[in-house]
């Protein structure tokens, strides 16, 4: 099985400046911010870095921390833009910033097998800049999050980006019970983007450790795709894990439908040298 590079190059509103040390200065909009990034393990490109703001990792290894802002910097939120999603950029309290760009070959991959009326499911959705663009493209989505305050996100982002009246589903609900259900209402999708945690909790306290339950979700993701669909993609992030067992795991599942499963890892170039930083792998199954 061969091995993809999937890289986010820089747009107008992202880029990755510079990195090393186990640090990352990055660009959202008119903002710089710092965070940690145990990958760079290079020497930065300069010393001299200039930001409005740093995350700073707690001491323990569950991902806490705290953001050190500038008083510039909104607290509410600012809007950025990625082809004709407009949405929030926000600095949140693990680390990230309510989007995450190494997806954007993802989305731009999607897109190019979406066509007007497709039925997409997107599960584990968060703010929805997936779930709006595939919209953009004409699609009926179906988005799925636990988290209620990231569905909110997601609607509010598709008021910014003009998409309200589009034809989306805004489900908060518990992934695998979702997909779950999909299968015994015999309902059938043209494509669909999982982009799961490590670990995480459902609405009702449901409990999600991705090695664990990853087999039992793409099983009902299967039954839910035939023949005449087009995709399945799967992110997998900060776990050992790799590549090459999670698209096994596609093929064994997805096998008889025909197309072919492709794998890899996905990374963010750097403005400053060209260097690739890693920041996930990926399994996804095509049907062109």
């Amino acid at each position: 099985m061969e091995l993809k590079t999937l890289i986010t190059e820089p747009w107008d509103d992202y880029g990755l400046i510079d990195s090393g040390h186990g640090r990352k200065l990055e660009r959202f909009g008119r903002f710089r911010f710092i965070r940690p990034e145990p990958q760079a393990m290079w020497a930065p490109a300069t010393s001299d870095w200039q930001a409005d703001g740093d995350f700073i990792a707690a001491s323990d290894e569950d991902g806490g921390g705290k953001w050190h802002l500038s008083r510039d910097v909104p607290r509410g939120g600012w809007h950025l833009k990625w082809e004709e999603v407009r949405f929030l950029a926000q600095n949140t309290p693990f680390r990230h910033l309510a989007f995450f760009p190494d997806m954007m070959p993802q989305w731009g991959w999607a897109r190019e097998r979406t066509q007007e009326g497709s039925e997409m499911l997107n599960l584990f959705g968060y703010t929805g800049v997936g779930t709006l663009a595939l919209a953009g493209k004409g699609a009926r989505v179906t988005h799925v999050d636990a988290s209620k305050k990231s569905v909110e996100a997601g609607k509010a982002n598709a008021f910014l980006s003009d998409m309200s009246d589009r034809p989306i589903r805004w489900m908060v609900d518990d992934a695998v019970k979702f997909a779950a259900r999909e299968v015994r209402r015999a309902r059938r999708y043209d494509g669909i983007i999982l982009d799961p945690p490590k670990f995480g909790r459902g609405p009702d306290g449901e409990v999600w450790r991705l090695e664990e339950h990853l087999p039992g979700l793409i099983q009902h993701c299967r039954n839910v795709l035939d023949r005449n669909s087009r995709f399945l993609v799967l992110t997998v992030y900060a776990v050992r894990m790799s590549a090459l067992a999670i698209g096994a795991l596609l093929e064994q599942m997805l096998g008889d439908l025909g197309g072919r499963i492709e794998v890899g890892e996905m990374a963010v170039r750097e403005e400053a040298r060209g260097l690739l930083l890693p920041t996930a792998i990926f399994a996804r199954w095509v049907n062109d």
